[in-house]
This record gives structure tokens, sequence and C-alpha cells, in this order.
């Protein structure tokens, strides 16, 4: 418990041209966290390869302190073949004991064909506002603090 993750959708729809994950990140430590040691993990099905595209509407930390990056799985797993890897650049700072980082989020494929996100790993349709969320990962320095892989 030293973070959490609390969720929120920007868009519940199940098929949809884009994908947009609320995420704050708690701090339940009793040590700040650097951020730039964090990455938080949003697993999802592609439904069907194609280039993608991340934006960062807004965070707490700095939109240009937060940057995505896509990652295809080994294997497919249940409700996940890849996952979205967000991270934080230096200027983002630390996050202090009890407090949270909001990062507004959302992505896209480049030719705005749909995704399917009622199989989606990560995905909860009823979450239009924040609630713990443990099917999305977060390491710090590599290591898995929060969540459960698929």
């Amino acid at each position: 418990g030293k973070v959490a993750i609390q969720y929120a959708n920007g868009n519940g729809a199940d098929s949809s041209n884009g994908i947009s994950p609320r995420l704050k990140l708690v701090n339940n430590s009793s040590s700040a966290i650097n951020l730039k040691d964090v990455k938080i993990r949003y697993y999802y099905t592609i439904d069907g390869e194609k280039p993608q595209t991340f934006w960062c509407d807004w965070s707490s930390a700095g939109t240009s302190n937060v940057s995505g990056t896509f990652n295809k799985l080994p294997s497919s797993k249940n409700g996940a073949d890849h996952y979205l890897e967000i991270s934080f650049a230096s200027g983002a700072g630390t996050l202090d004991p009890g407090n949270s980082v909001d990062v507004q989020t959302r992505f896209s494929k480049n030719d705005w064909t749909n995704y399917s996100q009622a199989n989606d790993y990560s995905f909860i349709s009823t979450a239009s506002d924040y609630t713990e969320n443990n099917k999305i990962t977060v390491y710090v320095s590599g290591k898995l603090i929060w969540g459960n892989e698929p």
C-alpha cells in the first residue's frame, strides 16, 4: 500500500476511436517518491494493430512532464495484448506523502479506427468518478508496487 491508482474513464463507451484514462497516483507511504522513477501501465487490447498516438491533456505534474509509450505484450493475456506506459520527466518533481498527482490522458490509433474497451483488462465502464483500480500497475525504479499484471 505505498501507492495507489485511482482511475476514472473519460470515455465509457464500449466502441470508441479513443481511450481516455484519467489517473490519480496517491502516495500512501511515509516518504516522497521521485516521479521520474515512476511508470504506470494501462493494459488493453489494440483490436487491429495500427500505429497509435498518446496525448496528456492535463496533469498536476505539468503536461510537458508526462509521456506515454505503447508496448506489445510478448504474448496475449486475458484482456490485454498491449499496454500504455506513462512516465514522468525529472521536471515533474516529487510526490510527497499523503499527496497525489493527476494525469488525464487519451490515446487513439492514427487512422482513428475503433477500440472495443469492454474486453480491456484495465477498463472499468462504470468508473465515471475516481475509484481504485488494481488492474493498472505502478512501478517505482522497476519494481512493481501497485496492481496486478494481467
